[in-house]
Formats: structure tokens, sequence, C-alpha cells
């Protein structure tokens, strides 16, 4: 399923979050990265629908994000970099709650959180209230939620922010194995490695998309075949800021 930016601005009174983005993402991982200030979040929650953009367009699957809102984002699961769920209720009744919010029919949602259960290692938590979890399980219980509707495109908000790193690789691996079913995961991370994991990534720094490409593509624009990702990131941040001082 696409998802296509066409030309989209956010302005907010005398600055401009988001420059006239242009981007079609397909499935597979996409990596959004940027320093704090660079647009990154507002971009972010445009493509997720909650932030209307000033101009432009944006679409799901073909279906403008402004004038249908409600059915473009019913392809959407979207994940908060802060746990948002409900932390005085158990993981099995948060889930049973946004299964509703999401409109799972009653008959498919049992079976669904059978399923997400199982494939986020929630069985043994379920009765466990959510606050009481530890990082890791409730970042897991969060992209279950985020799944019950078995949305086409999944939005992270730096998702791996405050896991341990086993618990970060596993993310990664359930990540992969999600994109090769055919979801658009569109991801923020702080962590430049993490690049490395995706498909594709963006470079964004003063409301501009600088860089979209794969690891190894950008490397080759850039002439530097080995570099490590925050070198790969501060040579195109750097390049930008100096053309624009010229300019």
């Amino acid at each position: 399923m696409k998802l296509e930016i066409c030309d989209v601005s956010k302005q907010y009174k005398d600055k401009c979050a988001v420059d006239h983005a242009n981007l079609t993402l397909t499935p597979g991982v996409w990596g959004l990265l940027g320093a704090n200030g660079a647009g990154k979040t507002t971009t972010f929650k445009m493509l997720c629908g909650l932030l209307p953009e000033t101009s432009g367009f944006l679409s799901v699957a073909g279906v403008d994000l402004r004038k249908a809102r409600t059915q473009a984002r019913a392809n959407i699961g979207y994940v908060a970099q802060k746990f948002s769920l409900y932390s005085h209720m158990s993981v099995l009744d948060n889930l049973k709650f946004f299964g509703g919010i999401y409109g799972v029919p009653k008959g498919r949602l049992s079976e669904r959180i059978r399923e997400l259960c199982q494939e986020f290692d929630l069985e043994d938590v379920l009765d466990r209230l959510a606050e009481d979890l530890p990082g890791g399980y409730k970042q897991r219980l969060s992209m279950a939620a985020a799944l019950l509707h078995e949305p086409q495109i999944l939005f992270l908000d730096e998702p791996t922010s405050g896991i341990d790193p086993l618990a970060r690789r596993n993310f990664w691996r359930r990540i992969t194995t999600l994109a090769a079913r055919g979801t658009t995961i569109i991801i923020t991370t702080h962590f430049m490695e993490e690049a490395e994991y995706c498909d594709r990534f963006m470079i964004q720094d003063n409301g501009i998309l600088l860089a979209i490409g794969s690891p190894s593509e950008i490397r080759e624009e850039l002439g530097q075949p080995g570099a490590d990702m925050d070198r790969i990131f501060i040579e195109i941040v750097e390049r930008s800021r100096k053309e624009g001082e010229k300019s």
C-alpha cells in the first residue's frame, strides 16, 4: 500500500517546519532521521493524519488524507514515543479496548488478540497492569495494540528509546517480519545505526528532505562506501547548511 506526499508544507506563523516535501512510500521499512527541530516530528504527524498540512496533498492508497481522514486512517497503525495506552488497565483489557476503538469485529478480535499475544510474547502477562510492565513489554504491548486492525501502514515514533539492546534486536526482527508481509513501516529514531535496518531512510534538516535512499545508495552518492551512519548524517546535514549560507 502506497502513501504519497505531493509538495507538502507546514507553516507555523513565521516558521516553515516542512518545506515542499515530495515522497512516495511503498511497502518496506522507511527510517526518518533528523536532529531536534529538523521537522521530522511534524512530518511524521502529518503522514499519519494527526496534523493537517498547510499546503500540498497526502494520500493513503489513493485516499486523500484531508478529505477522507477516517477512511485513510483505517489503514494506519500508530505507536507513540511515550507509552500511551491505559496504565491502570491490564494488558488484556487494553487490547480489548483498542480493538473496539479500531472497530475490529468481536468475532475476529479474540483471534487477533491471541495471534498478537503469541507473536509479541505477551501471553504470560495478560492479567498484569500495563503500568507494572518493564519497558520492553510496554513497547510490545503498544505494537500489538497498533496492529489489532491489521493496518497496511505502521508509524513508529522513537520505538526503541528506553529499551535494552536485546529488546531492540527483537524489535527489529519483528519489524523485518512485518515488512516482509507487505506492511509499509515508517519509523523515527535517534539511533543512527538503526538506519542500517531500513530499506530506505530519509534525512531531514530545517524542514527539507535532504536525502532519500538505501544505506548503500546514500553512501555511494557521497563517495564514502565505508562510512558509518553517524558520519553519513553529519556529512549530508553540514553540506546542506553550507550551501544554504552561500545562497
